[in-house]
């Protein structure tokens, strides 16, 4: 038997996911239309939703996600890091380079949890927090891979975030909600794809599996 839901809260849901899937906003008979429910139905519901700061207006009255969902948002990234963090230190001593879980911000690339090795002269410091587009190294395009579907298991970059360093990462697949990588970055060389990709594929599928 199907477990008892209520229609309030999955129609409350589905207004916070249809704002966030609009970069512009949407009016109140736009997002009705959306839902596929009448405007009564969903003036209540974005007036519920502004009173906990998850919706919010602008100044043509079109709605937003809200910044409360910022605060949200804010408590899921210790959980990420606590399930990644062993995954990324065997990863990191195994291959001596610095690995991280990176996920989407926006059109950004936020690192979200790193790990250096404790065993190497050189590595790369990647700092926690740190941010760059998308479209620029191996974390922000594996996350475009797995955001587009590609059948590419991972990408490798060279030189493109600083100069010398060499990164490979693949995207976290199968995790409903959460769009992100996991990789390495080194200044040791060119990639061996043979030695390299297999393992960091082999974290990718262990955090994924972590975070269901």
């Amino acid at each position: 038997m199907a477990a008892e839901t209520s229609q309030t809260l999955d129609r409350g849901l589905r207004v916070l996911s249809v704002l966030a899937e609009s970069h512009d906003g949407l009016t109140v008979t736009e997002l009705a239309a959306a839902l596929g429910v009448n405007r009564t139905v969903v003036y209540r519901l974005v007036a519920t939703l502004e009173q906990h700061g998850l919706v919010r207006r602008d100044v043509r009255a079109r709605l937003h996600v809200g910044l409360g969902v910022l605060h949200l948002a804010s408590a899921v990234q210790p959980v990420l890091r606590e399930q990644a963090a062993p995954v990324l230190r065997q990863l990191a001593e195994t291959l001596g380079c610095t690995a991280h879980l990176t996920v989407a911000d926006g059109d950004e690339a936020l690192a979200l949890a790193v790990v250096e090795p404790s065993w190497t002269d050189f590595h790369v410091s990647y700092r926690i927090g740190a941010r760059h587009p998308l479209v620029q190294g191996a974390a922000g395009k594996a996350i475009l891979l797995g955001r587009d579907g590609g059948a590419a298991a991972y990408v490798v970059t060279t030189g493109e975030l600083q100069s010398g360093a060499h990164g490979l990462a693949a995207p976290v697949r199968g995790v409903e909600g959460l769009e992100a990588s996991v990789g390495i970055v080194t200044l040791g060389g060119a990639i061996d794809d043979t030695v390299v990709s297999p393992r960091v594929l082999a974290a990718t599928r262990e955090i994924a599996d972590r975070l269901r």
